[in-house]
């Protein structure tokens, strides 16, 4: 056999023996979250109570995922991977996790593949897989159900890269199949967008990695690169990420995510920006305190921003100073101030200054930078020796933390106690553990939480709600209503906040004004099922004729049953009370009963109460309103 075959023979069986291990192990580390729940944030509306994804894939669902602005996102892709998950898990965390860890899995063998044929370093390639798979600050992106969007987007950018790696070996040698791979490429990226827009920055990493390590502009001579060849062929990648940044502004703000500067001046922003940057640094060699939600605090010290500046000034001037003898320095630490520009708060989006699940792709420059420096201090085999020894305590520690860490992630209660733990004044986590506790059973203790969270953050329209509610379901309706109305003031085009001002109106305003909290709700999020059946409610029988209107009350109730594949008892109840309106008492007749069935069975004896009573009016030929 010849020596060159062996030796490729050799290298190939090296490295698919170093991507086994790195799978076997970041399958054991995140092997416990097959054994966690859903937590109270995002999961309930991205997957628990979300119609159009727990019916699995269907037609209407798929048609819905590409026109959807649900949750303020456009991201077509990952709902139809959310709608795989119900499909084949059903409702099931474990199912979701499972499907998470699989494509961390793949992600960090992807990753190792394309550096360690992108530089010919193996072992350092492997080393940055390692911190990628195993660090404490990625558990956010892995563990947590509703963020599949980081995972998903991250396989797709791997494959952007792979495919791109591909097209600079084939374009030297001038071979047809180079146009494939860039074809490829371009494909790839349009699914990352597709599944997160956070990577429209990738057309600007393929810009450093021409730099290095492909070495398409050496020793940094554009005119020897035909630097303005290499900026034409990025041209389509960087059309498709500003149709994707078009999409998303739009979206967002007509969801009413993005802070105003009344609310959060630029300079605000600008010193948020320096210090997140620090903080992802720290986090990033230091992994403690680890939290999922990082509140805004609205102003920083001016030393800690003056010190973020002046880290960020000398790293920046090191790299480039340094980036002809080494390059890495130059790839890596601007992949990484790059890459979390979107994120970075200059235009902010939710009540967090920085978010650890951000760092999932951004992390991978900074850790090119710490292998690749620490690797060329210590070129001599000896101090090879003592740094693969030290190396692999770090890698230890690392595994260490994240196993720890990911312990919190067993339930909300558990997550939201450690967030409220290691930070201070964390209103947003607050009401979340208050949320949890609620669901619980547990509301004495959710109620002193939200009028904590109202007391740090009077402004934070979420802990108005949910403290408005639970002192609504104490019966205190007086005090609620101040809190659902400054809520629904703070965030006027909020559904949930909206809608749930509309059921206070209901009970304790006029029919006519929680319409309009109704429909306020529904123009934002037109598949509302709550909101759809509430508005049927009262325009099938409100005692105000001018109000009452049968045919679109049958247009709302029939889409609320629709998107709970009419399997609920009251909505069917609602959609009773809508045909009878209409005068189309036969299908009231047959819907009602069906409501009846289903209240039966599910031991709701409240609705079976109100059932039994519309059944004898509609078998009367008589609307639901007259029921008294």
């Amino acid at each position: 056999m010849p020596p060159m075959f062996t030796a490729k023979l050799t290298g190939i069986r090296r490295t698919a023996v170093i991507g086994l291990g790195l799978a076997v192990l970041t399958a054991a580390l995140y092997w416990p979250t097959l054994h966690h729940g859903f937590i109270a944030y995002d999961d309930d509306a991205y997957i628990v109570s979300n119609p159009h994804v727990n019916a699995g894939v269907t037609w209407p669902g798929i048609v819905w995922a590409w026109q959807s602005t649900y949750a303020a996102n456009w991201h077509p892709l990952t709902w139809i991977s959310h709608m795989l998950d119900c499909q084949l898990y059903g409702v099931s965390p474990a199912g979701h996790h499972f499907t998470n860890l699989l494509f961390h899995v793949v992600n960090t063998l992807l990753l190792f593949v394309w550096l360690s044929r992108a530089t010919g370093a193996v072992w350092r390639s492997a080393f940055v897989a390692a911190l990628f798979a195993w660090h404490p600050t990625h558990i956010e992106s892995v563990a947590w159900a509703a963020e599949r969007k980081d995972v998903l987007s991250a396989c797709f950018w791997m494959l952007t890269l792979l495919a791109y790696t591909r097209y600079t070996e084939r374009s030297k040698v001038k071979s047809p199949r180079s146009k494939v791979y860039y074809g490829l490429s371009l494909l790839a990226f349009a699914g990352g967008l597709m599944s997160k827009p956070m990577v429209v920055t990738l057309p600007f990493v393929l810009l450093l990695l021409d730099f290095w390590p492909l070495d398409r502009i050496p020793n940094f001579d554009f005119r020897r690169a035909n630097f303005a060849k290499l900026l034409g062929e990025k041209v389509p990648f960087f059309l498709l990420a500003f149709a994707a940044s078009a999409v998303t502004f739009f979206v967002q703000r007509t969801g009413g995510a993005f802070w105003s500067l009344e609310n959060l001046p630029f300079s605000a922003r600008i010193a948020n920006a320096l210090a997140a940057y620090l903080g992802y640094i720290s986090k990033t060699f230091w992994p403690a305190n680890l939290a999922l939600i990082y509140p805004h605090p609205h102003h920083w010290p001016l030393l800690l921003t003056l010190s973020s500046a002046l880290l960020l000034l000398f790293w920046t001037a090191l790299s480039l100073w340094r980036a002809r003898e080494h390059p890495y320095l130059f790839t890596g630490w601007f992949w990484f101030l790059g890459t979390l520009v979107p994120v970075i708060g200059l235009v902010q989006v939710g009540v967090q200054s920085m978010a650890d699940r951000y760092l999932y792709l951004p992390s991978i420059g900074l850790f090119i930078t710490i292998v690749w420096s620490i690797s060329e201090l210590f070129p001599h085999p000896p101090q090879r020796k003592l740094l693969a020894v030290l190396g692999a305590i770090a890698l230890t520690g690392c595994l260490a933390v994240a196993s720890l860490q990911l312990r919190y992630w067993q339930n909300s209660v558990k997550l939201f106690l450690h967030a409220v733990a290691v930070t201070t004044e964390n209103y947003a986590a607050e009401v979340c553990l208050g949320e949890a506790l609620e669901n619980g059973g547990h509301s004495r203790e959710a109620l002193a939480l939200y009028a904590d969270a109202v007391r740090i953050e009077p402004d934070y329209p979420l802990a108005q709600s949910k403290l408005g509610l639970l002192l609504l379901a104490s019966g205190q309706p007086a005090e609620a209503s101040n809190h659902l109305a400054l809520a629904a003031g703070l965030m006027p085009h909020h559904p949930d906040v909206q809608y749930d001002f509309g059921l206070f109106l209901r009970s304790y305003g006029s029919p006519a004004d929680a319409a309009d909290r109704f429909r306020t709700a529904l123009a934002v999020r037109p598949d509302f099922p709550g909101a759809l059946n509430d508005l049927a409610w009262i325009l099938a029988t409100a005692d105000d004729p001018k109000l009452r209107s049968g045919p679109e009350a049958v247009r709302l109730a029939e889409r609320a049953c629709e998107l709970t594949q009419y399997r609920q008892a009251a909505l069917l109840t609602t959609l009773s009370a809508a045909y009878a309106e209409a005068g189309q008492y036969s299908n009231a007749v047959a819907t009602v009963q069906k409501s009846l069935d289903f209240a039966t069975n599910d031991g709701q004896t409240n609705i079976v109460a109100q059932d039994e009573a519309l059944l004898k009016l509609y078998q009367t030929g008589k609307p639901g309103r007259e029921m008294r």
